[in-house]
């Protein structure tokens, strides 16, 4: 099967892009580069320097079965300041992208979406028929193209699996947790942990929560990249599927940095800061789907591991 990747030149699509490697798929790695590094494409897949957004781009890339959709604008936050770019980037050209494979007959769409579509929740765990308001236009965005999906599905234009993550982190020595900007707990904090910053911020300290801090669900990125493959595979006896992908439970934002401490056995000083717009104050996932249609489960997400994981890598 050959199967398209874009926005493979980022964190969770190279990692995928690796993992359908070495489970024999071939893999077109489309991505523009705005954000993503030419290092991180895996060398045994054929990479396109191009946007997703290119109807005639994507049309031209040949025979494709399959679609891996990574590519778009992630910040919530900066969302809030710049709403315009993220509907854009993440709705216009993920709709371009489509109506281009779905004239080239390629037959199932794999979507990387969020929990930010749930926005803030008070009830744990946030099953997939949650209703839900997102906080931020990041989080619109993707139930954008999530309602989109749903009725190309119902038409039998194509075969659809939106995965709404959690908190992917964690990484791998080939392939590191990194963003431009770099706005994610972890490798801020390992930053901060090695000298390159002088501290971390801590955005908001008076949540409804044991601490008061955030609390999240962190998944490790090859537990995503392995959701992925089953996904794909899955496509193949159901016409649409959307599921959450996390553990169960969660962390707060003071438990990650006392990890990220025990960890490196490095101090990481942190500043209390405001609160950020779109931040809900606790998202954890309930996962039950993805055990029922993927019998999948995530097996290196306990924090120890994705901390050490990102730290190695950060090392390597």
């Amino acid at each position: 099967m050959r199967v398209l990747v874009t926005g493979a030149a980022g964190f969770i699509g190279s990692t995928t892009a690796e993992v359908l490697l070495e489970r024999g798929y071939e893999v077109v790695a489309l991505d523009n580069l705005s954000k993503g590094r030419r290092e991180n494409v895996p060398a045994r897949a054929s990479f396109v320097q191009g946007d997703c957004g290119d109807e005639s781009l994507v049309r031209g890339l040949g025979a494709i079965d399959a679609c891996l959709h990574f590519a778009g604008r992630i910040e919530p936050a900066l969302s809030v300041l710049h709403p315009e770019e993220f509907f854009a980037s993440n709705v216009g050209s993920s709709f371009a992208l489509i109506q281009a494979l779905i004239q080239s007959g390629v037959d199932r769409f794999i979507f990387s979406s969020s929990a930010a579509v749930y926005g803030n929740q008070e009830e744990m765990p946030i099953a997939e028929d949650r209703t839900g308001s997102p906080e931020s236009p990041y989080g619109e965005s993707k139930k954008m193209v999530e309602q989109g999906l749903h009725w190309l599905a119902a038409s039998q234009k194509i075969r659809t699996a939106s995965l709404r993550y959690f908190n992917a982190a964690g990484g791998t020595i080939a392939h590191p947790e990194r963003h431009d900007p770099e706005t994610h707990l972890i490798p801020l904090a390992l930053e901060v942990a090695l000298g390159n910053y002088s501290h971390l911020d801590l955005y908001g300290n008076d949540y409804a929560t044991p601490d008061g801090t955030c609390i999240r669900d962190y998944v490790h990125v090859l537990d995503l990249a392995q959701a992925h493959v089953l996904a794909l595979e899955a496509l193949g006896s159901h016409r649409e599927l959307v599921l959450n992908l996390g553990t169960g439970s969660g962390y707060s934002i003071r438990q990650v940095i006392e990890m990220v401490r025990d960890v490196t056995e490095m101090e990481v000083s942190v500043v209390d800061a405001p609160r950020r717009s779109g931040d809900p104050a606790v998202a954890v996932a309930d996962v039950r789907r993805a055990h029922e249609f993927l019998s999948w489960r995530a097996t290196h997400s306990d924090l120890r591991t994705i901390v050490s994981d990102a730290w190695n890598a950060r090392l390597a």
